[in-house]
């Protein structure tokens, strides 16, 4: 079952990269986003106002704005960069690969925040998809996208802002069931992007067909497969080894770009997936240790 669960949310992560260079020609990011949120926050309120309400009541005015903050980090701040970064000419593999260094950050600190240890192994396997990462980023920015250098640079903040939205929620006392907290999340990030789009002139949708078909794909296999199953995931599998999936997104995207888009996807590309694929074995093969009575990522 964990491995079903753990390729379900790379494929539907990744499917996420794959939407934004869908509609990346048809509308500005802001817009995109605008419009992928909008009708998404609808449904979910509607879903939250006529379902049972136990998961709601026990939740503080503290613990909604600690899950809005979250949001902010994890969804707008973090899909801003990636929409961004695609528009800008970064191709949809090297965009995954840049926001793949994400976890080792978030492993190296997973023992001061979280107080989880991080095993010899895991950290091994952690080197290893760095390593893989490093083969296929560098085939993938080699090659000609037209896009300006600093314009890699932006994958970055937006990594920083997931693994900023991880801890948060790793450090969380109170559980939020994910239906209630993805409620919270898209609202907040339709909120974020409808203020956006406004002030910028970018709020009505175009016409063209392109960019409702990356709307549909975007609120179905990235927001309710890729965002929803990224945090059962996490409360499942623990930080380290949910971080170290996204090793996986890389070369998958790289795979899936060069099939859809024509992307490049060279042998240097082929190598630098082998050795992420071995640093996901690895992790996943190892236990960590924690100490007694100390709260671990899986809670």
């Amino acid at each position: 079952m964990n491995a079903l669960l753990s390729i379900a949310f790379v494929l539907c992560w990744s499917s996420g990269f794959i939407g934004a260079k869908l509609g990346a020609d048809s509308a500005p990011a802001v817009t995109l986003l605008m419009w992928r949120f909008l009708p998404l926050a609808a449904i979910l309120l509607a879903v939250a106002a006529f379902s049972a309400r136990t998961s709601w009541r026990r939740l503080t005015a503290r613990d909604v704005a600690r899950q809005a903050v979250i949001g902010v980090l994890s969804q707008s701040g973090y899909l801003l960069t990636v929409f961004s970064a695609i528009q800008l000419g970064v191709s949809t593999g090297t965009t995954a690969l840049i926001d793949g260094i994400q976890p080792l950050v978030a492993g190296a600190l997973a023992g001061p925040l979280l107080r989880q240890y991080v095993t010899r192994t895991q950290w091994l396997g952690l080197c290893l998809g760095i390593g893989g990462v490093a083969l296929v980023t560098t085939a993938d920015a080699t090659a000609t996208t037209g896009a300006a250098w600093w314009a890699y640079l932006i994958p970055f903040l937006g990594m920083l802002s997931l693994v900023a939205a991880t801890f948060l929620e790793g450090r969380s006392r109170t559980q939020v069931a994910p239906a209630v907290s993805m409620t919270i999340h898209c609202t907040t990030s339709a909120a974020v992007f409808t203020a956006l789009a406004t002030c910028t002139g970018a709020a009505k949708p175009p016409a063209e067909p392109w960019f409702w078909a990356a709307i549909a794909w975007l609120v179905t296999l990235s927001t309710f497969g890729g965002y929803g199953l990224y945090w059962l995931t996490l409360r499942r599998s623990g930080i380290t080894k949910v971080n170290t999936l996204m090793f996986l997104m890389a070369p998958v995207t790289a795979v899936w770009g060069a099939a859809m888009f024509g992307e490049p996807f060279t042998l240097q590309t082929a190598i630098g997936l082998t050795v992420a694929l071995s640093a996901v074995v690895v992790v996943h093969s190892a236990r960590p240790r924690t100490r007694e009575g100390a709260v671990t990522a899986t809670r």
